[in-house]
Parts: structure tokens; sequence; C-alpha cells
């Protein structure tokens, strides 16, 4: 149960950590696996991939497909909503961890 609700909760902040990088600069599947690793979350290509589809289907990234080594690799960037969504987000993580813990 506890580890659901840990899934759950920080699957929106993964999102938030992809839409950070997409709107620096295009990112794609693998890199997005090892930069999160690098920050701790557990997740696999079978979680990451889906996620940024599904992210693609809301409007939140736009995809260009590109042919590098003779393979499809699939570059994300943010949408315009995708950028107002994360400016939102910040925002809400900025007000929340500037409160005081008493």
């Amino acid at each position: 149960m506890k580890e659901q609700i840990y899934r759950k909760l920080f699957l929106g902040f993964i999102q938030i950590h992809i839409l950070h990088h997409a709107a620096k600069e295009p990112i794609y599947g693998s890199w997005m696996l090892d930069e999160l690793q690098e920050h701790r979350y557990k997740m696999s290509a079978g979680t990451l991939y889906p996620l940024l589809r599904t992210m693609e289907t809301s409007g939140l990234l736009e995809r260009e497909d590109r042919n590098v080594g003779g393979k499809i690799r699939k570059y994300y960037r943010t949408t315009e909503i995708g950028n107002q969504v994360l400016a939102e987000a910040r925002s809400k993580a900025y007000d929340l961890f500037k409160e005081k813990e008493n």
C-alpha cells in the first residue's frame, strides 16, 4: 500500500522533471532514464515510455522522430501548454517549500 502511494506521488515529480529538461532542450527516453536514476528515481523503460506518450497525447510534449545511427529516436520538447504547466508547478512547489514546518 505504502509503495503504491509513493509511486503515484513520485510520478507527478517525474513528470515535472521531464518537463523541466524538455523545456531546456529536446530529450529522449534512454537519456531521461539515466537522468532520473541520477536523482534516485527507480523507473523502467516500460514505465517511462508510456508516460512520455501520455504526456505527448495530453499536449504537454511534442515529439520529433530523428534518424540516429540508422535507428529512429523519439525526441521530446515541451509545448506551450507544457511550459505553462511547468511554470505553475514551479510556483506551487516554491510556495510549498518556503512554508515553515511548524
